[in-house]
């Protein structure tokens, strides 16, 4: 794999650990979810082919320098709470993606989840920026990112597409690290 070992994070309520073959199922079932086809670009439908390759890819994201991806666990049944990526550095950017399961919502997951991929990049790369964006009618996905440190910067007009292709305006939320802004 690449240069970090495969990372696994906990605050004991939440883990965030490499993905495995056997988490596709689970993958499939979340993703059954109207709010996650709604906000993420997922295939549609969903099929199990879709979430074994989604595990296969994410598996795959620790042999480049490129992406970290975890599966967010409950740390004493190992049941799939979600998903949470880091993407990059770039630079010295990075950006977060996060999705949860629907019976994980409104525990606090997501923003747990967050906070502990934030401090541990702020521990190990030298990144500034940290950012993440939802779409504009995604308010949960912005409080997990105020909740977790993270300020609204602002909404960027035509950011992404959706999958149609159709121009997407997103909100931008932002943290940067102390004493480098």
């Amino acid at each position: 794999m690449g240069s970090d070992p495969e990372v696994t994070l906990t605050d004991g309520v939440v883990t965030l650990r490499p993905w495995r073959p056997g988490d596709a199922g689970a993958v499939f079932a979340a993703c059954q979810d109207p709010l996650i086809a709604r906000f993420i670009p997922i295939p549609q439908p969903y099929t199990e082919a879709d979430a074994r390759t989604f595990v296969a890819t994410r598996r795959r994201d620790w042999e480049t320098e490129d992406e970290r991806s975890f599966a967010i666990v409950d740390p004493a049944s190992d049941d799939l709470l979600g998903a949470i990526a880091r993407h990059g550095p770039l630079g010295h950017r990075v950006t977060f993606g996060y999705w949860l399961a629907p019976r994980a919502r409104g525990r606090g997951v997501a923003t747990r989840a967050l906070r502990l991929v934030v401090d541990w990049t702020l521990a190990t790369t030298g990144a500034i920026r940290l950012d993440l964006w939802t779409d504009l009618e995604n308010e949960a996905s912005g409080r997990v990112a105020e909740r977790a440190g993270f300020v609204r910067e602002g909404i960027r007009r035509a950011w992404d597409l959706d999958r149609e292709g159709r121009a997407l305006d997103v909100v931008f939320y932002v943290l940067v690290r102390r004493g480098a802004g």
